[in-house]
């Protein structure tokens, strides 16, 4: 398998996913201002993830956010083909803000990964004052005082 299709096999997979969702009719939950809640989050969510996935593909981050917000432009232009959906440039804007979002998990990941060990924030529940325990020994032949 050649690195250039590892990298872009699941954005493409990605796309069809997207694309496929596009394609149904009515997405409509009969749950009122719910349902509109739920299919923004959605947008935000699959577009996060494309983004997540361009962001691998390309290695860039300007490039990644304009290809996903070109995809999300040509998204919109198919829905106004399917019956019973319309195109919108307020989800095309919600998808955008769930490409930078997906930018942003990944550079906030990418960010806390390159940090030596000493800066990096402490695991959850666990005290950063609390003495350290090495393999094979207590932390502190003392107890704390």
């Amino acid at each position: 398998m050649t690195r250039r299709f590892a990298l872009w096999a699941p954005v493409i997979l990605w796309a069809g996913v997207i694309f496929t969702l596009s394609s149904i009719p009515s997405l409509s939950t009969g749950l009122g201002v719910w349902d509109e809640i739920l299919r923004k989050g959605a947008h935000l969510t699959e577009y996060a993830i494309l983004g997540a996935l361009l962001l691998r593909a390309v290695g860039r981050e300007i490039p990644a956010f304009l290809l996903g917000v070109a995809y999300a432009v040509t998204d919109e232009i198919h829905q106004h083909f399917v019956r019973g959906r319309h195109a919108s440039p307020f989800d095309v804007a919600f998808d955008a803000t769930g490409v930078a979002l997906g930018l942003l998990i990944v550079l906030s990941v990418q960010s806390q990964r390159a940090r030596p060990k000493e800066l990096r924030r402490p695991a959850a529940g666990r005290d950063p004052r609390a003495p350290r325990r090495t393999a094979g020994r207590a932390a502190d032949t003392e107890p704390p005082a």
